[in-house]
């Protein structure tokens, strides 16, 4: 009889059991900067607003699997073209996995950069579909001649540009991205997720471009725990990736408390620029450093390189006391001695500066 060990072996994927599942460290009582949350609760009055929403939200009952009224919601608030259709998902993730569901086989590929999310390499694995990353230049913009190249050669399924850019924070060139759009043979991604502290959007490009997909999170408006990503685009591709869609992936809480949240925008607005405004002050702090080199953001968290051998003895400095942020520096390559710092409260951030000048 074969052992536990043989079976797992035999019918476990091999590129499955070479990876590692995704990891979120325990935050404990840390300052946690680490994630590009918003760092901000809502005020207590509009929390009981929202416990008597959901106090009447009909538990027994299945949710409405097209999430119609927020559909609804979603694209008056987030400016999406009334020609484009609407798909929803648990997070953007699931988004990205729908799209690799519909699109993988025959040897389909997909294509990113490097530095990039880390999602689009580990779902086109899941996928079974091969994987290509560009690396982008030091100053962390896109080749656009090696990339229009690998188009060429790859001719890619799937394209995905964070835009603004996770983990570097910044803002890809408009014109580059739209000829790759023009170069793509299958559909181009424009993933933003931090579009709230951006600023800049390729949504209302979606009539122009046939091949264009728009993907947005209410993550990083302080919605992070109801885990709500939306895709938009031409209802040709949307109707095909809505058949892998797992019925009523979007759970009645979910629906009812995005509804709430959406129709207080005025809460999360206000939230956002007040991080857009505490960025730009931790972002002027930081340059003050000596020996170390932030970058520019246009997302809500900044990266920050630091002097060669000294990224791992920081971070692990900065936990000991009680701040945590991401170290990038085990990733390597462009991201060599880098740390991710996500923009907090400005108590946080104050914080996080004292410890990181004792860390030095």
């Amino acid at each position: 009889m074969s052992s536990l060990a043989d079976k797992v072996k035999t019918f476990i994927r091999p590129e499955i059991k070479a990876l590692s599942a995704y990891h979120v460290p325990e935050p404990g009582d840390t300052i946690k900067l680490d994630a590009m949350e918003n760092p901000y609760q809502w005020p207590d009055d509009l929390i009981n607003e929202w416990l008597d929403v959901i106090r009447d939200v009909e538990l027994n009952r299945y949710p409405d699997p097209g999430a119609r009224v927020l559909k609804q919601h979603l694209r008056e608030s987030m400016d999406v073209p009334d020609d484009a259709e609407i798909l929803l998902g648990n997070g953007s993730d699931e988004l990205i996995q729908m799209i690799m569901m519909a699109m993988a086989g025959n040897g389909r590929s997909v294509l990113s950069v490097e530095p990039g999310f880390v999602m689009y390499k580990m779902i086109a694995t899941f996928m079974d579909m091969p994987y290509v990353a560009m690396p982008l230049k030091e100053d962390f913009s896109i080749d656009e001649a090696e990339f229009l190249a690998s188009i060429k050669t790859h001719q890619p399924a799937v394209i995905f540009l964070a835009y603004p850019n996770n983990p570097t924070s910044n803002l890809f060139d408009e014109q580059t991205i739209r000829n790759i759009i023009d170069a793509a043979p299958g559909v181009v991604v424009v993933d933003e997720a931090y579009h709230a502290f951006a600023e800049k959007s390729f949504m209302p490009m979606l009539k122009e471009y046939d091949n264009l997909l728009v993907m947005r999170t209410v993550s990083k408006m302080g919605l992070a725990g109801l885990r709500l990503g939306l895709l938009a685009g031409k209802a040709e591709w949307l109707n095909e990736f809505d058949k892998v869609r797992l019925p009523y992936n979007i759970n009645i809480l979910t629906q009812a408390s995005a509804e709430f949240a959406i129709k207080n925008r005025h809460v999360l607005d206000k939230q956002t620029q007040q991080i857009c405004i505490d960025r730009e002050i931790l972002f002027e702090e930081l340059s003050k450093i000596k020996n170390i080199t932030p970058y520019a953001s246009h997302a809500n968290f900044i990266l920050v390189r630091v002097e060669d051998g000294q990224a791992d003895k920081i971070f692990n400095s900065l936990k000991e006391q009680g701040v945590l942020i991401k170290n990038l520096n085990p990733v390597g390559g462009l991201l060599k001695e880098c740390l991710r710092i996500t923009v907090g409260t400005a108590e946080e951030n104050e914080k996080f500066l004292a410890a990181f000048k004792a860390a030095l």
